[in-house]
C-alpha cells in the first residue's frame, strides 16, 4: 500500500468537509461521497430501484408501502419467496460449482471497482455469498459480491476505512445496474478481521466453497417474522407523523432508536442457530424487500434537512424565525 497517496486522499477529504459551502454537520460522508464522484469509475444504466421520496411533496409521504394506510404486508412479499429449495440456484450454479461464466464476470466486476478507486488497495480475496449462496434463493435475491480487504493495510483508522468503503460501494451500487441471470450485482467491502454471518461462502479466487451451505427441511415461522416486522413499520409510520408535526429531535432520536433495533434484531438472527432462516433475519428481509429500511433512511435525511430549513410564507413573513 502506497501511504502517501491514502495520506493524500484523507488529506482531501477534510479540506472537501471544511469548505465554506458545506452545510453543517454534513460531515466526512459527503465530502468523500464529492471526491469518490471524481474517480475513474466509469458510469452504468443506473436506475434507482427505491422510490424517490426526496422527489414528492411532503405530503405525499406518509408511510412505507405496507405501514398503516399503504397497502398491506401480504401483498406486497409473500411467505413463499423464503421458502428453502432443493438445489443452488441452477442459472448461477452447477450442482455446488459456481459457473464459469459467471465467476469470470464477477471477478471482472470487483476488479474494476478496486481499480477505479482514488487509493491501491489489496484484495486479500472475492466471495459471494447471501442467499444465491444458499438453498433460500428467490426472485427477491441479490448477487452479494464481497471483496475482502485489510482495513489495517490501507490505515489504521478503521473507522474511517469504512466510512471511505461504504461510500465507494453504495456510489457504485447506486451508478451502476449490473445483472448476473436477471439477479442485480451488489458489492460490499468486507474487512478480513470481520465474522462474516452466513452458512453459504464462495471464493471466487479459489473456486470453492469457504462454507458449504446446508439444505434446512424446517418451516419458517413466517408470521412471527411478519409480526416482528409490522411493529417496526408502525413505528417508522409515527416516526413520520413526527417529522410531519416538526417535531424532529424526537424523529431523529426515534430513528437511531429503530435503526439500532433492527441491526440487533438482524445480528441475533444470524447468531441463531437458524441463521438466515431465523425469524429475525426474515422480518428484516421483509422491511429491506418492501422498502421500509430505505424509507427510513429517507426519514433521516428528511428531518434533519427540514430541522436546518428557514421557511417563509407566500407574503415574505418568516414563519420559522
Amino acid at each position: 500500500m502506497n501511504g502517501s497517496n491514502w495520506r493524500d486522499f484523507v488529506d482531501s477529504v477534510k479540506r472537501e468537509a471544511q469548505r465554506p459551502s458545506r452545510k453543517s454537520g454534513a460531515g466526512i460522508e459527503k465530502a468523500m461521497s464529492t471526491l469518490l464522484d471524481k474517480g475513474p469509475q466509469k458510469k452504468g444504466g443506473y436506475k434507482n430501484k427505491r422510490s424517490h421520496f426526496d422527489d414528492k411533496e411532503q405530503n405525499d409521504i406518509s408511510a412505507p408501502p405496507s405501514a398503516a394506510g399503504g397497502g398491506s404486508l401480504e401483498e406486497e412479499v409473500e411467505p413463499e419467496s423464503f421458502e428453502s429449495h432443493d438445489t443452488l440456484e441452477p442459472q448461477i450454479w452447477d450442482d455446488e460449482t459456481l459457473r464459469p461464466e459467471i465467476r469470470e464476470k464477477l471477478i471482472k466486476i470487483a476488479q474494476g471497482f478496486i481499480e477505479g478507486l482514488p487509493v491501491p488497495v489489496k484484495v486479500k480475496d472475492i466471495t459471494l455469498t447471501g442467499s444465491l449462496a444458499n438453498y433460500n434463493w428467490s426472485n427477491y435475491s441479490d448477487v452479494d459480491l464481497h471483496i475482502i480487504v485489510d482495513f489495517l493495510e490501507v490505515d489504521e483508522n478503521r473507522t474511517l476505512v469504512k466510512a471511505f468503503f461504504d461510500n465507494a460501494r453504495m456510489k457504485w451500487n447506486n451508478d451502476h445496474t449490473i445483472r448476473m441471470k436477471g439477479y442485480d450485482v451488489e458489492i460490499y467491502v468486507e474487512d478480513e478481521r470481520e465474522v462474516h454471518k452466513s452458512s453459504g461462502i464462495y471464493s471466487l479466487k479459489k473456486d470453492d466453497w469457504i462454507k458449504r451451505p446446508r439444505r434446512y427441511l424446517k418451516t419458517i415461522d413466517f408470521p412471527s417474522a411478519r409480526q416482528k416486522a409490522e411493529d417496526i413499520e408502525f413505528q417508522v409510520n409515527i416516526i413520520s407523523n413526527l417529522i410531519t408535526a416538526k417535531k424532529y429531535k424526537l424523529a431523529m432520536k426515534n430513528i437511531e432508536r429503530i435503526k439500532k433495533k433492527i441491526k440487533n434484531m438482524r445480528r441475533a438472527g444470524l447468531e441463531s442457530p437458524q441463521q438466515e432462516f431465523s425469524v429475525e433475519n426474515i422480518a428484516f428481509k421483509i422491511l429491506r424487500r418492501n422498502d421500509t429500511l430505505g424509507f427510513l433512511n429517507d426519514l433521516k435525511k428528511r428531518a434533519y434537512d427540514d430541522m436546518m430549513s428557514i421557511t417563509e410564507e407566500p407574503n415574505g413573513v418568516c414563519r420559522d424565525c
